[in-house]
């Protein structure tokens, strides 16, 4: 069973769709009682930071999500949400972000890039993570972005992109990761790093 964290913001249903084709049992919530206690929780999101960090504190679901993962619930967070589990963001003013995983967001700073990156792009990784099983390094994934985690500690990134400049595609530690992609939008290759995400345990590296 994987609870999915409803506050308002996100393309929840695709989502939502893509995780069911992974085999995954999904119910959306923003119960902070269901979202406290979850076994597994996906915190999707399309959007400003700091829309997303707002929509979660009105709805009272910051403290349960950071004691779920405190507990060692396995959180994917995914574009917005993936953002949101970092210290800070600088998107139109600086925003506290949730401070699971240590680092900032920030814009791209070539101005001769396309902003926002929209499309496809290569994600280039040493195939250790467990979500990343059977998904090759090189593959093709979808971005729609402006803005990029920066991740403080170089060991939490997981899988890079290069657009103008490397960054971290998929960042994390312990049973926390985020995706910047969108998974559900990546064809075959996301939806086998959503079914590693259903399959994914303590057991296995979480």
């Amino acid at each position: 069973m994987i609870t999915m964290i409803d506050y308002g913001i996100g393309n929840l249903r695709s989502v939502q769709k893509a995780l069911e084709h992974a085999g995954a049992t999904v119910r959306l919530s923003a119960d902070p009682v269901a979202i406290r206690g979850a076994e597994k929780l996906v915190l999707p999101g399309v959007g400003a930071f700091g829309a997303g960090m707002a929509a979660l504190q009105t709805r009272g679901l910051t403290e349960p999500i950071l004691e779920a993962a405190g507990r060692g619930t396995p959180l994917l967070g995914i574009c917005l949400g993936m953002q949101l589990l970092f210290d800070e963001s600088e998107e139109r003013g600086r925003y506290d972000g949730l401070g699971l995983l240590p680092g900032r967001v920030v814009r791209f700073a070539d101005k001769e890039l396309k902003v926002p990156h929209i499309g496809w792009n290569q994600i280039e990784h040493d195939g250790t993570h467990p979500l990343l099983q059977g998904a090759a390094s090189g593959t093709h994934t979808y971005f729609v972005h402006s803005y990029y985690c920066r991740p403080a500690r170089a060991e939490d990134v997981i899988a890079r992109t290069v657009y103008g400049e490397p960054f971290a595609a998929i960042a994390g530690h312990a049973n926390v990761v985020g995706i910047q992609f969108h998974p559900e939008k990546s064809q075959q290759v996301g939806l086998r790093i959503l079914h590693n995400f259903v399959e994914w345990g303590l057991e296995k590296g979480c």
